[in-house]
């Protein structure tokens, strides 16, 4: 008895504790959608413009439906030019242009196809019409289908075919059972041409938010993100080598922001570029903006990003070279770090001003600090001789037990071979050496003592960041190519002498992203 007045006690409690739960929640909801609604609109104004656009679009055609005079033109049709401007609105203009315009054709394409049947289909006979309409259905419908498969017809045009495809169902299925079938498609044609050129009036002439600006922008906020990352990495680098392992990455992290909005910038960079495509924007001299180079752009600083991530492990690697041996080569490092940066700062104001740069003094100043950080490595021995010539007096050295001086001679010899045995001394540890070290096991750490001992691999860890510096100007070579193709088709002002070449300023990452859907990526 006792326990059954325990369990309802505790199902009364539980009970309870949710209803408590669901108040403060419903308590704390004004509040969390206040504070949701600000942060979005302060981060993007444009998205609080598109609202009042989408608002102004929505009522002025509803007045089709909502004026006697103009209902009595359309009649219920007038419904189908709201659920076109519902749909078609999108936050640029150029996805608002392809959405737009594939509506739009396919609706008329499917119109002049559905009166063609519906000519050809009318003289025999009822029988023969509904058994070529039902044959004319099932082969545009295999066919359109089909075609929606081809790449270019999907990336391009697969809401137009969609759209084609139900309109030449619903017009040509409709015109077996309905006499004036003719009627209301002309009707639902016209609906739905006003409320296209509606929504292509308002993304085109009131406060117009053009997908070419967007990818323009963010093309710069990636370099100048990507240069920041790359300063800061280097001089953290050499400022602070006890960054533990297991630091997280946050978004206060200025290294992992810079190169986490590269990396994610793949199918937002070939979405505006297919929307741009269709925006009716030129340069100045009325040639048109390539925009797909700069979805190449964003390819390619992708590619030079992957280093920059593994420059970044670096930081937190558990073996990390002494201070002593670092400080040998800090300068030369830092210059490279500072040079790689001007380098994609100089590519950033080249595309935000519309002006071409010059390769050959941007590559004499990365040849010049490379060529500095070799003649220090070849001046300075002490990364190639190791803990030998390069140790100081206070660095301890590790003594290994006699029983295990063979495993350190070996790992002098390779340092795979000490992580190779180190991972099998894990899996074949007895119970007597469990028994008699309860806490850690003894050959893992024989075996990290082996590693800490070696006099080589004390300079790995900075042997693997100086190369990743090496790879990261090779790299950069591919972007600086692509910049400059991208000026070329652009026709960008051409470099002269006496403009300023590095830029010194630091610019401050501003990465806006738009979250609202938009279709041309899918």
């Amino acid at each position: 008895m006792d326990e059954t007045e325990t369990n309802i006690s505790n199902k009364s409690s539980r009970k309870l504790s949710c209803i408590c739960s669901f108040v403060d929640k419903v308590k704390k909801f004004p509040g969390l959608a206040r504070r949701a609604t600000w942060t979005v609109g302060k981060e993007d104004p444009r998205k609080v413009v598109h609202s009042l656009k989408v608002g102004i679009a929505l009522t002025l055609v509803s007045l089709l439906y909502l004026l006697e005079p103009l209902f009595k033109g359309i009649g219920k049709n007038a419904m189908w030019a709201v659920m076109t401007v519902v749909v078609v609105m999108e936050f640029t203009a150029g996805a608002t242009l392809c959405k737009g315009l594939n509506r739009g054709l396919g609706t008329l394409l499917a119109g002049s196809l559905a009166f063609l049947i519906e000519y050809v289909a009318d003289a025999p006979g009822r029988i023969f019409r509904a058994v070529f309409i039902g044959v004319a259905v099932f082969m545009l419908g295999a066919m359109t289908t089909y075609v929606r498969f081809i790449p270019y017809i999907k990336k391009n045009y697969d809401y137009g075919v969609l759209i084609f495809l139900l309109t030449f169902n619903l017009i040509t299925v409709s015109s077996y059972r309905v006499d004036s079938v003719w009627d209301i498609a002309r009707d639902r044609i016209a609906t739905i041409a006003i409320g296209c050129g509606l929504c292509l009036v308002m993304s085109l002439l009131v406060f117009p938010n053009w997908s070419g600006e967007d990818l323009h922008n963010n093309t710069i906020s990636n370099l100048e993100g990507l240069a920041s990352s790359i300063e800061v990495c280097v001089m953290e680098y050499f400022n602070d080598l006890a960054t533990p392992a297991t630091q997280d990455e946050s978004s206060e992290d200025p290294i992992y922001e810079g190169y986490k909005a590269v990396l994610d910038s793949k199918a937002s960079n070939e979405t505006l570029a297919l929307q741009a495509s269709w925006e009716p924007r030129y340069s100045r001299f009325c040639h048109k903006i390539p925009w797909h180079q700069y979805a190449r752009v964003g390819a390619a600083l992708r590619h030079f990003c992957y280093t920059v991530v593994a420059l970044h492990g670096c930081l937190q690697s558990e073996i990390q070279t002494p201070k002593s041996i670092c400080a040998l080569y800090k300068d030369s490092c830092i210059r490279v770090g500072e040079e790689v940066s001007k380098v994609l700062r100089e590519l950033a104001k080249s595309i935000r001003n519309n002006h071409q740069f010059s390769p050959e003094t941007l590559s004499n100043n990365l040849k010049e600090a490379l060529q500095d950080l070799d003649n220090a490595l070849k001046s300075k021995p002490q990364l190639v001789l190791g803990s030998r010539n390069g140790r100081t007096p206070n660095t301890p050295v590790q003594v290994v037990p006699h029983q295990d001086q063979k495993l350190e001679e070996e790992t002098r010899t390779s340092f795979s071979s000490v992580k190779n045995d180190s991972f099998s001394s894990r899996a074949c540890k007895s119970k007597e050496h469990s028994r008699e070290t309860p806490k850690k096991v003894l050959r893992p750490q024989l075996s990290k003592t082996a590693i800490i001992s070696l006099e080589f691999s004390e300079a790995l860890p900075f042997a693997a960041f100086t190369s990743l510096l090496v790879e990261m100007v090779a790299k950069l070579d591919l972007v600086m190519d692509e910049v400059e193709e991208l000026g070329q088709m652009a026709h960008f002002r051409e470099f002269k002498d006496e403009e300023i070449v590095v830029a010194c300023e630091k610019p401050k990452i501003n990465i806006s992203q738009n979250d609202l859907p938009s279709y041309g990526g899918e």
